[in-house]
């Protein structure tokens, strides 16, 4: 890959966002798209092929793969070190990336609350779990319990039985009101995910879901074996080979907040053409409000006419984007957090896992910055990625700020570019 780049419009996140976007703003533009898998389709469409039956993803795919622009796989951003300019390594060498307009469209990830036994193996995340099955993981004969809050718990739950895995329990936190609040509400907000939704259910018939409950403590020595759940007053432990939690999604907003990108109530603003406070640069998908596909969809076409200057195209998608937005509105208030969940950890339970500080020693703390000037909480691999989400639940912490690199990096990377290189933003 050369070392210096340049294009008209730049596209972050090879989602279904990140897809609609650059196929969008191909039409009129140089476009480069960059994602760190290997392939393009984000979490929901990792395999970056046609999925059998997901016909999204077919039809995106097939249209990617036919679109003229410059693919950057494997390759991450680690830095914005002036405006229009992006720092990234690709196979440990850096790139540099010039744009004019930029489409920022980094997804989410899964929130992890910690509880006593959360860091045994084969404890993971429940879209995790999928993404490890879908990478080849034997699931076939297994107990998987699967528990956390919203739809992908019943997504995962059938993808899991439909490889041969045994599903005895579900087990989502939100109470049962809710849950059927928003069963009701998808009748006229989106038709065909209460029908998506009863599919899943129907296919998992004979396995129990249990509303208004919730993991207390996992148990095992080398990996886990049983859990531990409460559902009203009462407590049971339940046998299995893995546990899948997932309590929500976070969105990834540490490149929006480096480049300057208003957030408000952990997500990026953004106007009617998905452009932030920082002109030039847009963002759509998870980023700005954690919605589905569908959405993220609508929103990355926008983005991407916007991006080109076809404002005329970009709007007729605006109705539409306003039905997702409900749904995501809807969706959120269902499956909002319950506070019993802030009590789970208990003094000893690893709260950063990266680093072994326990909750104890994050109590006594006022705020993220002191958690890491005192205990190094978030500064491990994950740069703060699972326990910064985590606090903020725990302790409502807020994270001040953020700094290069985004992820840990090689000293030449860091460096810029080899002796000789010279940019060229021609």
């Amino acid at each position: 890959m050369p070392t210096h780049e340049r294009f008209e419009v730049l596209v972050v996140g090879a989602g279904p966002a990140g897809i609609a976007a650059a196929c969008a703003a191909s039409s009129g533009a140089k476009v480069g798209l960059i994602d760190d898998n290997p392939s393009p389709g984000g979490q929901i469409w990792r395999s970056g092929k046609p999925a059998a039956g997901d016909h999204r993803a077919d039809h995106w795919l097939r249209q990617l793969s036919q679109t003229k622009l410059m693919r950057l796989y494997r390759t991450q951003i680690v830095a914005a070190p002036e405006p229009g300019l992006l720092l990234a390594e690709y196979e440990g060498e850096p790139v540099e990336l010039s744009y004019d307009k930029l489409i920022l469209a980094c997804g989410a990830r899964e929130r992890s609350i910690p509880f006593p036994g959360w860091t045994l193996p084969n404890v993971v995340g429940a879209g995790g779990l999928q993404a490890l099955v879908k990478a080849g993981l034997p699931v076939k004969g297994k107990r998987i319990v699967i528990t956390g809050s919203g739809p992908l718990l019943l997504s995962v739950a059938a993808y899991a039985r439909q490889l041969g895995a045994a599903v005895p329990l579900v087990a989502e936190q939100a109470a049962w009101y809710r849950v059927a609040g928003f069963g009701l509400q998808l009748l006229w907000l989106s038709p065909g995910k209460l029908w998506q939704g009863t599919g899943y259910r129907w296919s998992l018939r004979n396995t129990r879901y249990l509303t208004g409950c919730w993991p207390t403590a996992a148990h095992g020595s080398a990996k886990v074996e049983s859990v531990t759940f409460q559902l009203g007053g009462q407590t049971w432990t339940e046998p299995c080979d893995m546990l899948a939690c997932g309590f929500g999604l976070v969105p990834n907003l540490e490149l929006p907040i480096l480049l300057g990108c208003q957030v408000r109530d952990g997500v990026v603003v953004v106007d009617a053409r998905q452009e932030t406070s920082v002109p030039g640069v847009y963002c759509a998908g998870e980023i700005t409000g954690v919605g589905g596909a569908e959405l993220a969809l609508l929103e990355g076409r926008i983005a991407g006419l916007a991006a080109i200057g076809n404002t005329r195209d970009a709007a007729r998608y605006f109705t539409a984007r306003g039905r997702g937005v409900r749904f995501a509105a809807a969706l959120n208030r269902a499956f909002s957090l319950r506070h019993e969940l802030r009590e789970l950890p208990d003094d000893d339970t690893f709260v950063c896992r990266c680093e072994d500080v326990t909750h104890q020693r994050l109590q006594v703390l006022s705020s993220w910055r002191t958690a890491k000037l005192y205990t190094r909480c978030g500064m491990g691999r994950c740069q703060g990625r699972v326990c910064g989400p985590a606090a903020a639940f725990l302790f409502g912490w807020k994270h001040e700020s953020v700094r290069p690199p985004l992820f840990p990096t090689t000293v030449e990377t860091l460096a810029g570019l080899p002796t000789g290189e010279k940019r060229n933003h021609e």
